[in-house]
């Protein structure tokens, strides 16, 4: 073999075990013990080593507003977080990928510049119905669609009728619509976001908004028999409709992200833009109950939903979430926010793992993503999971210094990422197709 990774600690489908990983043509082709190879690679007691994680939700924004992050930095930064595999948005970019002309130019400009391999999810958006069966053959892995507006003119939103046209369209090829799941009636009646106060922000997106849209998307997906996929979810109120709705046989999955488990809206300061998302980070109680949908299965994976912008968007200077950009940069430090939380509820890097590799990979169809096992991309993360670091918005490798995590202290330092047999290096990622 070329490489064995001998770990006296490694995460694999039996759970955390000592095993020797070998590897040959940046594949996984044995685990076992006192294996033999070319070069051999052993890890302390103090380490474990991990899949490489999956992100399925990275806002890398290049071409058209690179200034916000571009393919370079966000691969640096996942590469850093122990992410070996993103798959990039289809907004935000420009031209956003809602053809066959706006992938390709999307991938000449990520060409020799990802540092983690990179896959690209197509847009559903007014008119492009016809072109969804292209972009689904030229190995998108899904299409990403929003109910309400996207927060930017270019990417326009679904009503029902068009929704419902495309999943039926999708359903004919095995496609699946991936969508924000907020209802634009109910945030056109909620009272409008203006000020520094964020109890203010959170009424303008109130819960019901979440939990109307999710009600759409599963009846939609109930007539039509496609898949379909609730991005960030932030309302625990939804978790019942999607439990019933699943063992009704209705092919809905679901994600939430680290900031809605870490974070909770009585500790955000008035002012403090950096923590502004759509959907927004909600009450204490709340965040309990989507651990809760964790430890029930309900929400199939935990993903970053990177979405960086230029720190003159966040409106540092009057602090009004009215005016600000709605997003957060985690993907460096998405897995130490996730563990550390999670530990403290009794779960385990199993858990973790499950959430944030395993099950990512599954729903986007990523076949070589997520495992440490044979016939598996030789994708590891090398994790310290009880070494503490306290977060320097500074230091992270994304864009720009900005970081709703800056000054938090938490447990797991990721201390080295390989990705197909090899340490993340310059810019030997490649460019991913779905199967």
């Amino acid at each position: 073999m070329d490489l064995v990774m001998r770990a006296r600690r490694a995460l694999t489908a039996e759970g955390e075990r000592p095993c020797d990983v070998g590897v040959t043509g940046g594949r996984i082709v044995a685990l076992g013990s006192n294996l033999s190879g070319d070069h051999v690679v052993e890890f302390g007691e103090d380490v474990v080593l991990l899949p490489g994680l999956v992100d399925t939700h990275v806002h890398v924004n290049d071409p058209g507003r690179a200034e916000w992050e571009g393919f370079e930095t966000a691969t640096l930064a996942a590469a850093a977080g122990g992410v070996t595999t993103i798959v990039d948005m289809p907004l935000n970019s420009l031209p956003p990928t809602v053809d066959g002309t706006s992938l390709e130019i999307k991938r000449k400009t990520a060409e020799g510049r990802v540092h983690v391999d990179v896959g690209f999810w197509g847009g559903a958006v007014p008119g492009n119905g016809d072109e969804l069966r292209a972009l689904h053959d030229a190995g998108v892995f899904g299409f990403k669609c929003f109910l309400s507006h996207s927060g930017v003119d270019e990417f326009g939103s679904l009503g029902e009728a068009e929704l419902e046209a495309d999943l039926r369209a999708l359903a004919r090829f095995g496609g699946m619509m991936i969508v924000h799941a907020e209802d634009p009636d109910v945030l056109a009646d909620a009272p409008e976001a203006q000020g520094r106060r964020y109890a203010g922000f959170l009424r303008s997106r109130p819960s019901e908004a979440e939990n109307r849209a999710v009600t759409t998307v599963i009846e939609a997906a109930r007539r039509t028999g496609a898949r379909a996929h609730i991005l960030h979810l932030s309302s625990s109120d939804a978790l019942p409709l999607l439990s019933r709705a699943r063992a009704e046989g209705v092919a809905i999955t679901v994600e939430t992200c680290p900031h809605y488990l870490c974070f909770t809206a009585e500790e955000i300061p008035d002012g403090a833009t950096r923590f502004k998302c759509c959907p927004p980070i909600r009450e204490a109680g709340n965040r309990e109950l989507l651990w809760q949908g964790l430890r029930d299965g309900v929400i199939d994976c935990v993903v970053s939903d990177h979405s960086p912008c230029t720190p003159e968007l966040k409106r540092f200077d009057t602090g009004d979430f009215g005016a600000a950009w709605g997003g957060i940069s985690g993907l460096q430090v998405g897995l130490p926010v996730v563990w550390t939380q999670a530990r403290r509820r009794g779960f385990t890097l199993v858990d973790v793992v499950r959430w944030m590799a395993e099950r990512p990979a599954a729903v986007a169809g990523l076949t070589a993503k997520g495992k440490i096992a044979p016939g598996f991309d030789a994708d590891f993360c090398v994790f310290a999971p009880d070494e503490e670091f306290t977060v320097d918005a500074a230091r992270l490798r994304h864009r720009h210094p900005v970081s709703a995590y800056h000054g938090l202290r938490l447990s797991g330092v990721v201390r080295g990422t390989w990705l197909r047999g090899q340490e993340t290096g310059p810019a030997h990622g490649r460019l991913l197709r779905r199967p």
